[in-house]
């Protein structure tokens, strides 16, 4: 971990795109001003680990889901429902087919 001493109104570069000034000091708490292009997210680090909870609780799948899922693609009668298409080079061709065809 780099370590700094910063005062009011100085600035940390961060690579050529992230900007950290001091705005304010008061008592034991600083005011940090970010700048960083949209692309680049900046959050707290307890909302940030808040997403990321958020995130992983979101793509986890109850086993319940996954097993009556299995049993709506299986059910009898879904067969062709539940087949992949055919990749573009394995359908017939409209030569082969007859299609197209001047007569």
């Amino acid at each position: 971990m780099l370590v700094l001493s910063r005062q009011k109104n100085q600035t940390i570069m961060i690579g050529d795109l992230i900007e950290i000034s001091i705005v304010d000091i008061r008592g034991d708490k600083v005011r940090l001003g970010i700048t960083a292009p949209v692309s680049i997210p900046v959050h707290r680090k307890e909302v940030y680990e808040a997403i990321r909870a958020e995130n992983r609780q979101a793509a986890g799948v109850p086993l319940g889901d996954v097993a009556a899922l299995e049993q709506i693609v299986r059910r009898p009668g879904s067969d062709e429902a539940a087949k992949p298409a055919p990749a573009a080079d394995e359908r017939p061709s409209p030569q082969a087919s007859g299609a197209g065809r001047l007569q």
